[in-house]
């Protein structure tokens, strides 16, 4: 019986890591949406060493008006690539329609075509080192079924361990009751 009490704390606790491990990534890599901010991986060392690579950072929207050199942007490229460079400095005088030149921090040079406003999507406002690659891995067909394995690893320790252990022990208390009479 003590064994088998053991492996019950055991499984239940395997269970509820994994499961907070699960909510956690799920509240961190899409559950931040919902109070505004965007997530994205880093991928290059151009801001390093502020957002090393393998970080994700969260980005919130801003209006382009309101931003002023020193502050890192995150933007898209006409190519559809999303780029988070600090601002350099601010052309043009109408708020609306600015263009900022920006530069990564670990770059030497500044970037060659300024970002105009409409491009801008927000900044970002923290970074978590890793979690990219986390992100990436899950993004790969191999690491959704890793995912899916960890999803039902967690059922299995939570629900599966528990029914079976009540099995074992109703045969058990079976068996030693047949051995009274």
């Amino acid at each position: 019986m003590d064994m088998l009490k053991g492996l019950r704390i055991i499984s239940k606790t395997l269970g509820s890591l994994l499961l907070a491990f699960v909510i956690a990534v799920a509240l961190l890599l899409g559950g931040v949406r919902l109070i505004g901010l965007t997530p994205y991986t880093v991928l290059s060392g151009s801001m390093e060493p502020t957002y090393p690579v393998g970080s994700v950072i969260y980005v919130t929207e801003t209006d382009p008006a309101e931003l002023e050199v020193g502050e890192a942007i995150t933007f898209r490229l006409p190519s559809g690539t999303v780029v988070t460079h600090g601002i350099e400095a601010i052309l043009g005088e109408n708020p609306q329609n600015r263009t900022f030149l920006t530069k990564g921090e670990a770059n030497e040079t500044a970037d060659g075509e300024p970002v105009p406003a409409a491009a801008v999507i927000g900044k970002p406002v923290f970074a978590l080192p890793y979690l990219g690659y986390l992100s990436e891995f899950i993004r790969q067909p191999v690491g959704l079924i890793t995912l899916g394995g960890i999803c039902l690893a967690t059922l299995i320790l939570t629900f599966g361990v528990d029914a079976i252990l009540e099995k074992i022990e109703e045969k058990q208390k079976r068996e030693n009751q047949s051995e009274i009479f």
